[in-house]
């Protein structure tokens, strides 16, 4: 049984960005229309746009480079049967589709708002996107050249993108730099074990204990906190009386359920703590360790990225509302993966980060 609370950076990036650029169910010449977004007119779309942010198209080869270099890491990685895979009746070719045209979006959408900043390439970033289309192009055989309809200076084109989305995301964090203390970052560990007050029922839906089962489920809490303060092994007491499948947790703050972690950050290094409460049910808990520095510091990188992507995402999302965006719904529904022996190619992004990464 997992305690640890949902986090919204759980939910996929992709689709919050769908989210927020398109509405579902946007055909060739529909608008998106709510409180905020602006209703433009439209004649229809060009040849092979798949949709449009402001004047700004994402064209067919755009997609096909970005959709077959996907697809071909997932298999490089997984096997050919990871396209049997599928998730609430959605299979993974069109979760990556999904994540794709999230991305595509995200690139089109980023480069506005770096014009809405006045941030540009400059020209050695313009060489370097240079330099990676040409080897990411040379590496190309001929049937990936034309089954993804792309040539050289489309490519430079997307990595020129791709640098600039990432140059404006950068320029929009650079002052975020909060101070995180110790405290606020140290992982802790402890083992506990959990009396349920709850049971499943063919459905697998929590059915709550009655009064008198869950008094029963008490005092069991009771007699197993006075073996553990008694000096009785803790480890022993665990696989005797625990109801959960975890007997060890580690975690920083804000990760658990808020009455086990309190009681949890209570503690020093091998107490333990009296019955604690939680919607699982009653919990014994002994802390194991209460920090360590080179795990801290981690977490403090991590709480700051997160803090950064917090704020750059309330400034994204405000300033994609407002923008006119059109899906090509009808083309979109016709983009799959290419199915070709000889379309291998995977290297699109290691190429981009060889040269803007700085692994040259």
């Amino acid at each position: 049984m997992e305690i640890m609370r949902n986090r919204c950076y759980c939910i996929c990036e992709a689709l919050f960005i769908l989210s927020v650029l398109f509405a579902a169910g946007c055909g060739e010449g529909a608008q998106l229309s709510d409180k905020t977004t602006r209703i433009v007119l439209t004649t229809g779309f060009a040849k092979d746009e798949v949709f449009r942010i402001e004047k700004s198209s994402c064209m067919l080869p755009e997609i096909m480079v970005y959709l077959t270099n996907t697809k071909n890491q997932y298999e490089h990685t997984f096997g050919e049967e990871i396209w049997d895979a599928s998730y609430d009746g959605e299979t993974l070719e069109e979760s990556i589709k999904e994540t794709v045209l999230a991305k595509a979006a995200r690139v089109k959408a980023l480069n506005l708002l770096a014009a809405e900043h006045e941030i540009e390439l400059d020209e050695p970033e313009q060489e370097l996107a240079a330099q990676a289309a040409q080897e990411y192009y040379s590496s190309l055989n001929g049937q990936e050249k034309a089954l993804m309809s792309a040539d050289e200076e489309l490519i430079r084109q997307m990595y020129e993108e791709y640098a600039l989305s990432e140059k404006v995301y950068d320029y929009l964090i650079a002052d975020i730099n909060p101070e995180i203390s110790d405290d606020e970052a140290r992982t802790i560990t402890v083992q506990h074990i959990l009396i349920k007050t709850y049971s499943l029922d063919e459905n697998g839906e929590r059915v709550e204990y009655t009064q008198e089962t869950k008094a029963e489920a008490y005092n069991k809490a009771v007699e197993a906190l006075k073996r553990a303060q008694a000096g009785d092994d803790f480890t022993s007491l665990i696989a005797e009386y625990s109801e959960d499948d975890n007997s060890t947790y580690s975690f920083i703050k804000g990760t658990m359920d808020p009455d086990f972690e309190e009681a949890a950050f209570n503690l020093g290094t091998d107490e333990i703590s009296g019955i604690v409460e939680t919607t699982y049910g009653y919990h014994i808990i002994k802390c194991i360790s209460t920090f360590d520095r080179d795990e801290t510091d981690r977490n403090k990188t991590a709480i700051v990225e997160q803090r950064r992507r917090e704020v750059f995402n309330e400034e994204y999302s405000s300033f994609v509302t407002g923008l006119a965006k059109n899906l090509n719904q009808k083309l979109w529904e016709q983009v799959g993966f290419i199915d070709d022996d000889e379309v291998t190619t995977d290297s699109f992004f290691e190429v981009y980060d060889k040269y803007f990464n700085n692994d040259l």
